[in-house]
């Protein structure tokens, strides 16, 4: 990348993919790329490569969220490295084999971009997850798509916690993006969360033609929610869950939740407040993929992020 006045010049975007199927349950994406791979038409621009890919082939067979692992957490350095394939977990053979595929991650010949499609039970809208609140092309392009959404929403979640952070599949191309759309019940279809979907892959590829053909961005702010803290049920001494998400937090994704606000309410009626020193913004609220996961929903901070303008990079 150079600049010049305070316009970035990034390398063209040749060759994006798009993953469904990441989990087997998360129909939206999985008929989206079904879709794509009969009939490419619909994804086709110029200058452009695009490749629709189902992630987890055996998942989606069986309608479940994985065979073995969550292969979403299973793009880490041990696991592309391991040598002893056949004796690994089905995700994380594929996860090798994706990489081979797209990547290898980090390198010069991964992917330029991949869009990752999910689905959640939680009542977050349309959604798209980043990675990095540094990377120009992606946070251009996600101004783009919420301007052309408008005066539907489209929430911005940056994913760039140490601790928080996990290996997705997505991380494997230069520009990783997420989109999750809900709220959809696992193994389930609903038209307007996968026309929302749909709506969203659209505006994302049109911009990266536009960005190929030598279309400068200028410099815009783009706000986001930052994720800071994962939040568990309550339980008891043996792990056991105490208390359920209360009414008046459920479905409230992207709403403040403020010192003294209920957050729990426990099986014999008691409430729980919340009770940390700032106001967050909670979303994945009652994720029903997260149980197992000892997670009732993460915290975020509103952040406004700026991005210089942006052009191809001539040669």
């Amino acid at each position: 990348m150079s600049s010049r006045t305070n316009i970035s010049c990034l390398q063209e975007a040749k060759r994006v993919a798009i993953f469904g199927g990441t989990h087997g349950n998360e129909m939206s994406g999985i008929m989206l790329v079904n879709m794509w791979i009969q009939n490419t038409a619909e994804i086709e621009r110029k200058r452009l490569v695009t490749k629709p890919f189902i992630s987890n082939p055996r998942a989606v067979e069986k309608c479940t969220r994985y065979i073995d692992t969550d292969l979403n957490r299973a793009f880490t350095p041990e696991n592309l490295s391991a040598s002893d394939v056949e004796g690994l977990p089905y995700e994380v053979q594929r996860a090798k084999e994706i990489n081979q595929m797209f990547g290898p991650k980090g390198s010069s010949n991964a992917y330029d971009v991949i869009f990752d499609l999910h689905n959640t039970t939680a009542n977050m809208g349309s959604t798209l997850i980043l990675e990095s609140s540094t990377d120009l092309f992606n946070l251009q392009m996600v101004h783009y798509i919420k301007k052309a959404m408008a005066p539907h929403t489209c929430s911005l979640l940056l994913n760039e916690h140490p601790q928080l952070k996990y290996s997705t599949t997505r991380s494997v191309a230069k520009h990783p993006v997420g989109l999750e759309v809900g709220p959809q019940p696992q193994g389930v279809l609903r038209s307007n969360v996968f026309e929302a979907m749909r709506t969203i892959l659209k505006h994302a590829l049109d911009f990266i033609e536009l960005f190929n053909s030598g279309v400068e961005f200028p410099p815009c702010t783009v706000e986001v929610f930052r994720v800071q803290e994962r939040m568990d049920y309550p339980r008891d001494n043996n792990s056991n869950i105490t208390a359920m998400v209360h009414p008046h937090l459920q479905d409230c994704d992207w709403e403040p939740l403020n010192r003294g606000d209920p957050m729990f309410l426990t099986f014999d009626g008691r409430t729980i407040l919340y009770e940390g020193a700032s106001t967050v913004y909670p979303t994945f609220i009652n994720e029903a993929a997260y149980y197992e996961k000892q997670q009732a929903f993460v915290t975020t901070c509103r952040e406004i992020l700026t991005a210089n303008a942006i052009r191809k990079a001539f040669k």
